[in-house]
């Protein structure tokens, strides 16, 4: 088994940061119609703009390896870092993960996250790798506007 695999089923064996907490800004609920798994994701941010700190990303998320694995990845990465971060963040999973796999990954950028390149070669399993950070992506809007 090669290391990314092995770091996908820890990350899914061990999930970092699930289950749900307060305080938080916002929560969305994200369910992947085509194979059933579920995300309910919290966001909490101090500060405002791009220099406020996402203080917190909880979680529950119920599914196949790769979702799960991908929410405790999304939860590691982006917890503590700024909004600006996490916007980058995004962004450089997003891409790697729709590049059918002409994208790497940039572990700079997206840390354990590289471990989930392949999933970019198999259509079917890339809605489970995106589910959590497009869950982020609406709590952090939601999160946003809620302090305006």
């Amino acid at each position: 088994m090669d290391l990314y695999q092995e770091l996908i089923l820890e990350h899914y064996k061990r999930p970092v940061r699930a289950g749900l907490r307060e305080p938080f800004e916002a929560e969305v609920r994200h369910v992947n119609p085509t194979c059933g798994d579920e995300v309910t994701l919290r966001v909490h941010v101090a500060g405002r703009g791009g220099d406020a700190v996402v203080e917190d990303v909880s979680y529950d998320a119920m599914g196949c390896s790769i979702s799960v694995a991908s929410a405790s990845i999304l939860a590691e990465e982006i917890t503590g870092g700024s909004v600006t971060h996490a916007r980058e963040t995004y962004e450089a999973m997003h891409s790697m993960l729709t590049s059918k796999g002409e994208d790497p990954g940039d572990e700079e950028k997206i840390g354990d996250g590289v471990a989930l390149a392949g999933v970019a070669k198999y259509p079917a399993r890339i809605k489970c790798a995106l589910l959590s950070w497009m869950a982020f992506s609406d709590a952090l809007h939601q999160a946003e506007g809620a302090q305006q």
